[in-house]
């Protein structure tokens, strides 16, 4: 198979391979890839860590003084270009942020250390990094992923490429997201590469509470070969009994049922609350692995594991304490009883003793036991939304926004100036471009997608009203105008 070539014009290539994306990720799932080469005795192990970065720049309309003429660079660009402005002179030292795992790994594995780090970096990232020449970044992550000596410490994940939110991105949209990102990231990193990307990092660790919604998500990730997806603790429920999870350092089945009756289910890795970078920055995971000892599950002794992740640039505590503190606990939990792992390589381990994916105890998310005690599955969408609208009246604590990593942040409520534009145009690509058959190969579908995909970044709502709000509604402007323009 050809390498692809990671630009297409002046568009990453985010589009027009998707049978080729679609056999590599199939075959990659059959094979055993992490467990090997990790090295970690499985049985005799205490518990493990799990820690994972998260890494995301937006792209913005601020290549110029006019909103409506400026081009789209990356915040990050931006930043580099204003360092006098606010917080902007972190600017290089993020870029340091996004390229040290390529330094931290070689350097602990030529020490005979055996160090983990999981890796989510947004496509409009890695774009934003190319187009600012910051080539050096790239390189070294190109040598933890693609070369043999390090890339069994590395796992990358997979992620929505424009950085969605996905409660409130149309279920279409979303789907095309997590197939760009796999595209641009074979396109960046090979064929190989991309096999190993078997588990999914969501945005904002946004899950969909809508049955219908959150059953379109799973089902994207698991028609696009993800084997496992990231949940924050307060989002799901045990189907159970109601509770959060009870055991939640093992792994879990999420299932969603819509209302048609239809169910689809994904392994779920549990990421548990706190203050994640401060967590992550002084590796408070590690710490927390070592007071837990091995459990019983599916009639094996097992050992559990502790994941958590975090920004991996934002903030003092991870700009300057993480460095430090992650070479110094690498070095320690390497070939000891509370070792460094990554979630494939555990669950590669987990199954080898025959533990099976229907042992796992189930969750669903958050409010779903309210619903499915009032209607049955396959009662259909009208019920659902008068079941859900009954709950909404009887408690107003009652929502289908969707959890994410704050319980206190809706993605929703009080957006309705940018949610609006990003509705007409998702409504528009699917009219004019989805619904027609364009091929995904076309320069024209490439260009829509891209810009479509840009418009649907959670930063246009997180960071309030305001420039943000309007950065956001200026790119679905160009979105809508790229359409009437070249598919009129």
């Amino acid at each position: 198979m050809n390498q692809l070539s990671e630009y297409v014009g002046d568009v990453p290539n985010v589009s027009g391979h998707e049978a080729e994306v679609a056999t590599v990720v199939e075959g990659g799932r059959a094979r055993a890839l992490f467990a090997e080469r990790g090295g970690v005795d499985f049985g005799s192990i205490r518990a493990a860590c799990a820690i994972a970065l998260h890494q995301h720049q937006p792209l913005i309309p601020a290549g110029g003084e006019d909103l409506r003429t400026a081009a789209l660079i990356s915040n990050l660009q931006y930043m580099m270009h204003n360092q006098h402005i606010g917080d902007n002179y972190n600017a290089p030292a993020f870029v340091w942020c996004y390229k040290r795992m390529g330094e931290f790994i070689p350097q602990l594995v030529g020490e005979g250390k055996s160090p983990r780090c999981m890796l989510e970096y947004s496509g409009t990232l890695l774009h934003g990094l190319r187009k600012m020449g910051e080539d050096h970044v790239i390189d070294a992550l190109k040598t933890i992923t693609c070369n043999p000596d390090y890339n069994w410490a590395v796992e990358w994940l997979g992620m929505p490429w424009g950085h969605a939110v996905a409660p409130s991105t149309p279920v279409q949209d979303y789907r095309l997201h997590v197939r760009a990102f796999q595209q641009h990231f074979a396109a960046l990193f090979g064929w190989e590469a991309l096999e190993r990307v078997r588990g999914f990092s969501p945005s904002e660790m946004a899950l969909p509470n809508h049955p219908d919604v959150a059953y379109e998500y799973v089902k994207t990730l698991v028609d696009c070969g993800y084997q496992w997806v990231l949940v924050q603790e307060h989002t799901v429920q045990q189907i159970d009994n109601g509770r959060h999870p009870e055991r939640p350092h093992l792994p879990h089945r999420l299932v969603c049922t819509n209302s048609h009756g239809e169910s689809v289910s994904i392994i779920a890795i549990v990421k548990t609350q706190g203050s994640d970078t401060k967590l992550v920055a002084q590796m408070q995971p590690w710490y927390e692995a070592q007071g837990l000892e091995r459990l019983e599950l599916a009639g094996k002794s097992v050992p559990p594991l502790v994941t958590q992740i975090a920004d991996g640039e934002n903030g003092g505590v991870m700009m300057n304490e993480f460095p430090g503190k992650f070479m110094e606990v690498a070095a320690a939990a390497s070939h000891s009883a509370t070792p460094l792992m990554n979630v494939s390589e555990y669950l590669e381990h987990l199954f080898a003793l025959g533990v099976e994916v229907s042992d796992l105890p189930e969750v669903q998310p958050l409010f779903q036991d309210r619903i499915w005690s009032r209607i049955q599955p396959g009662d259909g969408p009208e019920k659902l939304a008068r079941t859900i609208e009954d709950l909404k009246q009887e408690d107003g604590r009652f929502h289908m926004d969707g959890g994410s990593w704050t319980s206190d942040l809706s993605w929703v409520e009080g957006y309705d100036n940018v949610l609006g534009p990003m509705e007409e145009a998702s409504a528009l690509f699917s009219e004019k471009v989805l619904t027609p058959g364009t091929a995904t190969g076309d320069e024209r579908y490439r260009n829509a997608l891209f810009h479509l995909m840009a418009s649907q970044t959670s930063c246009y709502r997180y960071w309030g009203q305001g420039l943000w709000t309007d950065y956001g509604r200026e790119i679905c402007r160009r979105v809508v105008d790229i359409i009437q323009h070249d598919f009129a």
